[in-house]
């Protein structure tokens, strides 16, 4: 049996490190798995669209597709957005849609990796306050998704964990930083949750002038890369379950 396609949904961005950061991230996938055929589609702003993409595979013959949104958390665009735009795609297709990206322990990982890439050593752990800065929804459940991660988080040795958001909800990165100033830790440090640069995640770096370090976007971390394909993984699962493989 022929492994479904893997199709990355990005948003999209008319900032072109966006586009640049997803289609690192995805030859980073294809380096892990060589072999399973992974293609890129975006929401707006950028081509391929995902409605381009889809109907460019269904040309070709192909049948099996995982959809798997480049999202941190379940929001809008993986409740809506997507959604919409597979049921619009070409009938002969069967289409999966995989989880969104977070929570998971290697989104974790990966934010302690750019915290190290940026300065900070383990031995730092104790005596630094993290902003965790993600990008922000109007959604409850993503908001409470964050905070959830926060306190996950700092439960792994760091002095104190505050989410922040760049849109839609308070805390902003910059009162967070200085909430961990009051709290006496000895080292702020920022650390983006968003997957590439643009807009927002241009706010959060703005709101981190206070900090003492600002780690850089996940962007194709091999962390990240690895979530990627545990996620295609468990959408594929079902199906070769029951064909019996």
């Amino acid at each position: 049996m022929q492994a479904p396609v893997l199709l990355v949904i990005a948003h999209g961005s008319r900032d072109a490190r966006h586009a640049a950061t997803v289609h690192a991230l995805v030859e980073r996938v294809r380096a892990q798995r060589p072999g399973l055929r992974v293609e890129t589609g975006f929401l707006d702003f950028n081509v391929p669209s995902v409605q381009g993409v889809l109907e460019s595979l269904a040309a070709e013959g192909v049948r099996n597709v995982v959809a798997l949104p480049l999202l941190l958390t379940r929001a809008f665009h993986a409740k809506a957005d997507i959604p919409a735009v597979l049921r619009a795609a070409p009938a002969r297709l069967r289409i999966r849609q995989a989880a969104v990206l977070g929570p998971s322990p290697l989104l974790l990982s990966a934010l302690e990796r750019r915290l190290y890439e940026a300065g900070l050593s383990p031995a730092d752990k104790s005596s630094t306050g993290v902003v965790l800065a993600s990008a922000g929804s109007s959604d409850p459940e993503a908001i409470a998704v964050i905070a959830d991660i926060a306190r996950e988080w700092w439960h792994t040795g760091w002095c104190a964990v505050r989410p922040a958001f760049a849109s839609a909800c308070l805390p902003r990165t910059e009162d967070a930083v200085r909430e961990l100033r009051a709290l006496g830790c000895a080292r702020v440090a920022v650390a983006p949750y968003v997957l590439a640069p643009g807009f927002l995640p241009d706010r959060i770096a703005r709101g981190a002038a206070g900090a003492d370090v600002l780690a850089e976007v996940l962007g194709p971390a091999p962390e990240v890369a690895r979530l990627l394909l545990r996620r295609y993984d468990a959408a594929c699962r079902p199906a070769l379950q029951a064909l019996g493989a």
